[in-house]
């Protein structure tokens, strides 16, 4: 994917493997990547912030 492209909340769910009301825990608990406001009723994230986002939550097994 481009890293420039917009997906939206629901691509952006699926492609991290939670559902909808999950992503919406994450995003009002300040936990999620930064959002664009696509219009009034529509926002969405783009791929390089979801890579970043994805970069920030990766931790250290102790295996």
């Amino acid at each position: 994917m481009e890293d420039d492209r917009v997906m939206s909340f629901d691509d952006w769910c699926k492609l991290n493997g939670f559902s909808r009301s999950t992503g919406q825990r994450i995003i009002a608990a300040g936990h999620g990547p930064k959002f664009i406001q696509l219009s009034a009723r529509r926002k969405g994230v783009s791929v390089a912030e979801n890579r970043r986002w994805q970069a920030a939550r990766l931790i250290e097994t102790a295996a």
